[in-house]
C-alpha cells in the first residue's frame, strides 16, 4: 500500500521498517534450521571438527534433497577433476 501510494518515498524509515519486519520469520526459520541440524551433525563422539568440515557436513545435511538426486557417476567424474589422481575411481 505504500508503494502504491508513493508515501514509501515520504516515510523512509517507516518503509524499511516494515520491509526487515517482513524479512526477519524468513530469516529467524532459517538460523533455527541450522541450529537444529547441527544436533544431528555435531554430536557428542564428532565434537572436534574445523569449521571448513562442519559448514561441508551441515551443507549436505540440510540440501541433501539435491545431493541423493545426485549421480553417483557425477560426483565421481567432478572429484576426478579437482585433482590428478594416481589411481582413477571407478563405479
Amino acid at each position: 500500500m505504500l508503494v502504491e501510494t508513493n508515501k514509501h518515498l515520504r516515510h523512509d524509515v517507516v518503509y524499511r521498517l516494515l520491509k526487515l519486519v517482513l524479512v526477519l520469520p524468513v530469516a529467524t526459520a532459517s538460523v533455527e534450521r541450522v541450529f537444529s541440524s547441527m544436533n544431528y551433525v555435531k554430536n557428542k563422539l564428532r565434537n572436534k571438527m574445523g569449521d571448513q568440515y562442519l559448514n561441508d557436513c551441515l551443507v549436505t545435511f540440510i540440501e541433501r534433497e539435491f545431493f541423493l538426486q545426485a549421480k553417483e557417476s557425477d560426483i565421481i567424474n567432478r572429484f576426478q577433476d579437482m585433482k590428478e589422481r594416481k589411481v582413477k575411481a571407478r563405479l
